[in-house]
């Protein structure tokens, strides 16, 4: 009797050391997802933004065409992109096309003095930041998550359990170098 109570106990003990460390798994990578989702938003809002944006200064640089399809371009593989790393290729594209837009800006004195355009700049200027913030907040979670699922003895359980490393949101290669644009064609 007293062995079946022994094992009943180690067996109740494993089973509570179980359920406990899946919980904690689950919630972590909710943390993740929440804040990738965060991520996704403000995406959403540079998406939603750009058009107008856009229709702003060609108003101003009509013949500053290629520019313009590399804006749309970027937005168009944003909307389509399906994994986080599709995403993230695609935001970073999307970056890079936005810099090449804000340099035709520079050539435009009276399209910086427009109300509506600063407006959106303004609005762009806070979603670049809200974006940034989100990264960095999502970048934790992962941070966080990879480490929970990499350290004994919850790696025992994590991969049989189906919870995997989560990737980073990092920078394309070459993000570091500011996009250059040439006007001389």
């Amino acid at each position: 009797m007293v062995v079946l109570a022994v094992v009943l106990a180690i067996f109740l003990a494993a089973g509570g050391t179980l359920a406990a460390t899946y919980n904690r798994l689950v919630n972590v990578s909710e943390q993740v997802n929440e804040q990738w989702a965060q991520i996704e938003s403000q995406l959403q809002r540079r998406y939603d933004l750009i058009p107008n944006l856009v229709e702003t200064v060609k108003g101003y640089a009509a013949h500053e065409q290629e520019v313009f399809t590399a804006v749309a371009e970027a937005r168009a593989r944003l909307a389509g992109a399906a994994s986080t790393s599709e995403q993230v290729q695609a935001a970073n594209q999307m970056e890079s096309a936005l810099a090449r837009l804000l340099v035709i800006v520079e050539r435009y004195p009276d399209l910086k003095a427009n109300e509506q355009f600063n407006r959106m700049m303004d609005e762009l200027a806070g979603t670049e930041n809200r974006i940034n913030v989100a990264r960095m907040r999502y970048n934790e979670a992962v941070k966080q998550y990879n480490r929970i699922i990499r350290t004994f003895p919850t790696v025992l359980l994590a991969g049989a359990l189906g919870f995997d490393q989560r990737p980073y949101f990092q920078a394309e290669e070459g993000a570091e170098t500011a996009p250059r644009v040439n006007f001389g064609k």
